[in-house]
Order: C-alpha cells, then sequence, then structure tokens
C-alpha cells in the first residue's frame, strides 16, 4: 500500500489546491495520504471529500512551526481530533503570528525600494487557491519576480527571503515541548519532520531528538522525498539507538519541485513505521 505522509497544498505554500493534490496522489498510486500544512488545518474537509471520493484515506496532518535551541523546528501531527481545543487553538495563534509575519517582510521588502509585497504575494497565492492564511516565502518569491525584482525563485531566496536574510522573518514561535503537548493532547501522534534539515552539529541534532523525546514525541521522518542516501542512513541509526517509530513522506509542494507526491527514498525494512499505527480500513469509492 503506497503512503504518502508529508505533502503541502494551496492552504499553506503548496502549489495544488487540496482536491487537486489528491487526485494527484491517487493518480501517483497513493491510497493512504496525510496532508501536513504548515500550521492550518483549513484543506482537510476538501482533501478529505475528494479521497473519499476515489476510495483513498486520508490521516488528518499537520506541521506544526516550533522553536528549539534558538531554532525554527517543525513537528508532525497525525490522526488528531480537528476540534481538539487545544489544536485549534494552537492553530488561531500561528495564523494570526503569520499574518503579522508577511506585514513584516512586506514592511522590510518596500524598505529596499520593493513596494506593494503582501498584496503581490496574496495575489499570487489567490490564483493558486483560495485561502485565508498569510502569503507565505514563496508567494513573495513568485511576486518578487512577477514585479522584476529578481530573475527566479531562487535568486528571491539567496538575496532576500532564505535564512539569515532580510525577509527571513522570525516569529516568537511555541517551544517544542509545548508543540508536541499540543499535539498529544489533541490525540495525534507526533513526528519530528526532516531532522536532517536543520544546520546542526552531530551532536546537536541528537540533543534535539532526546528533548523531543522527552517532550513525548513518538517518530522521526527519516525519509524526506529525495534527500541523499547517507541521510537516510544516518537518521535510521538514530531511529534504532533512540528506538523512535519513523514516518516518510515526498515532502510534495507542486509539480517539478523537491519530489513527486508519493516518491520518496525506501525505508529501511527493519524500522517500524508510525503508519503501522493506522487503522486501515477499506473504503468504498462514492458514486
Amino acid at each position: 500500500m503506497n503512503v504518502d505522509l508529508h505533502c503541502h497544498s494551496t492552504a499553506s505554500d503548496g502549489a495544488l489546491a487540496p482536491a487537486v493534490l489528491v487526485a494527484r496522489a491517487f493518480e501517483k498510486g497513493v491510497r493512504v495520504l496525510s496532508l501536513t500544512d504548515h500550521d492550518t488545518l483549513e484543506g482537510l474537509e476538501e482533501a478529505r471529500i475528494a479521497a473519499t471520493g476515489l476510495g483513498m484515506q486520508l490521516v488528518n496532518g499537520v506541521e506544526l512551526s516550533c522553536t528549539w535551541g534558538g531554532a525554527t523546528i517543525h513537528v508532525l501531527g497525525y490522526g488528531f481530533d480537528v476540534q481538539a481545543p487545544p489544536l485549534v487553538e494552537a492553530i488561531a495563534t500561528l495564523h494570526d503570528g503569520r499574518w503579522l509575519r508577511s506585514e513584516e517582510i512586506s514592511r522590510k521588502l518596500a524598505l529596499k525600494g520593493m513596494p506593494g509585497a503582501l498584496e503581490g504575494a496574496r495575489a499570487v497565492q489567490q490564483e493558486l487557491g483560495n485561502s485565508g492564511n498569510a502569503p507565505a516565502r514563496p508567494h513573495f518569491a513568485d511576486w518578487m519576480v512577477r514585479a522584476g525584482h529578481v530573475k527566479d525563485r531562487a535568486e528571491a531566496f539567496r538575496k532576500w527571503l532564505g535564512a539569515g536574510k532580510l525577509g527571513d522573518v522570525k516569529l516568537h514561535w511555541p517551544t517544542l515541548e509545548d508543540t508536541v503537548a499540543t499535539l498529544r493532547a489533541s490525540g495525534a501522534w507526533v513526528s519530528l519532520a526532516h531532522p536532517w534539515h536543520y544546520d546542526f552539529t552531530r551532536s546537536k541534532r541528537r540533543k534535539l531528538i532526546g528533548d523531543y523525546i522527552e517532550a513525548g514525541g513518538h517518530a522521526i521522518e527519516v525519509v524526506n522525498g529525495h534527500q541523499p542516501a547517507e541521510q537516510v542512513g544516518s537518521l535510521s541509526i538514530l531511529a534504532r539507538e533512540f528506538g523512535l517509530l519513523v514516518t516518510a513522506g515526498s515532502d510534495f509542494h507542486g509539480p517539478g519541485g523537491w519530489s513527486e507526491i508519493g516518491e520518496y527514498r525506501p525505508v529501511p525494512k527493519d524500522l517500524p513505521l508510525l503508519s503501522g499505527r493506522f487503522k486501515h480500513d477499506p473504503i468504498t469509492p462514492s458514486v
């Protein structure tokens, strides 16, 4: 059974609407899917309706932003109650924070001779799909290309929006401990997203995983799209050492990106998959 537990739609920074994303996943052979948009549950209902119509299983998912050791960390939650008060409250706070962040990015870009960034990024976002969430950095990057400020998205991130650049506005995200606690209180299974993505030393990464386990985390994402095989191997060693469940997913954001929906490197066969904890009931497609 093809499973993908990490992907994004237009509800956050993806290029495809939730229903379109689900249809693409089905075409690629995915039968168990989790939509894990950044800091929002907005796309889940649309995705669930589409999945039910195709006979797919949709696992409630989200990717929450938090802080640890002075860095922004992402944590994946699965199988939760979308009406759980702790999660609803946390999402509302993150929603407001992301709008403040977008406004600050726009203000900083205006000071560098690029006025109208928020409106432009919002227009890019709305063309992709109707979302009530704040535009993200990829939307700002695409607006900068359209406005002629940069030649492509890569240049936008390299000069203005990437880590440590002017548009890399930091939010006061919740702590890792609070975020894991929120997900656990909402009945979620919890996985640490792409642990190799963070620019940490080996010892700091081990400290992150240790603190994450102490906070109540269940799993780590050992495979994220087409990441190098040696990273998968190193994360697999850590999963074995710490006795963790593991997750894998494409981290799909759109066609032509990091990886295609449903495509990622194989998970070592000896590792216990978190997806095995989900009840895979056969679903009859709607007619």
